[in-house]
Formats: C-alpha cells, structure tokens, sequence
C-alpha cells in the first residue's frame, strides 16, 4: 500500500509482550495475508522498545491493554504520538478463532490504513 502510493515510509510490527520473539507469523495469518498478495513469511517477532517512541513518528496499539501496556514503556523524551489504530475499538486477536478471524484483522487494517494514509499524507 506504500509503495502504491509512492510513499518513503517505514512501518514495523512489535508486541508487548517478550513470548514470541524470534517466532514467525501465526501460520493462518501468513496464509490469509498471501492470498492478498503480501508476503510476511520474512517476519519474526519482537518487542516493543522505549527507542520506538524515538524512531517512529507514530506508535499505534491494537487494543486497550496494548495501549497501556506501550504507556508504560514510553519514555519522557518521546517523539512520536500514540493511539489506538482503530480511533474507536480494539483490533481483535484472531489467534483463538478460526480463518476468518484473520481474514477479518486484515479486512480491519486495510481499510484504517486507507484511511491513515490519506490523513498522515495531508499533514
């Protein structure tokens, strides 16, 4: 979606949480996104860190405990702003669901980011 719109911007993916550091893509989500035509089998987990606050313009958490999990890393000296991505709910975690669950997550993103890039883009 970045490179569609010519943008020169950098987007990565972090947890909260330490379990699953070094792990690929659950491999549903890997199958859900490659029928869209995305590749994450390259991925591996990792943790968020306080230097992200300082290399991103932006942080944004899938849900309520991520938000208040990402405050408490946030340093002082922060940077970049942190929301919800969904301005109004929680993303849900599909990992306990079936495909559709996944399918759905990514139907979620795509269209927010639709929408974030054209309001970051602006300014």
């Amino acid at each position: 979606m970045i490179a569609e719109r010519g943008l020169n911007w950098r987007i990565d993916s972090a947890g909260t949480g330490a379990w699953h550091i070094g792990n690929p893509p659950d491999n549903r989500m890997v199958a859900a996104a490659a029928a869209r035509g995305i590749d994450l089998s390259p991925l591996r987990a990792r943790q968020a860190e306080p230097d992200d606050f300082l290399r991103f313009d932006h942080v944004f958490a899938m849900d309520e405990n991520n938000l208040t999990d990402l405050h408490d890393i946030r340093p002082i000296e922060a940077t970049a702003s942190l929301s919800l991505f969904l301005s109004d709910a929680s993303v849900p975690d599909p990992y306990y669901g079936g495909e559709d669950g996944f399918e759905h997550v990514l139907d979620l993103i795509s269209a927010r980011l639709e929408i974030l890039f054209d309001q970051l883009a602006q300014g």
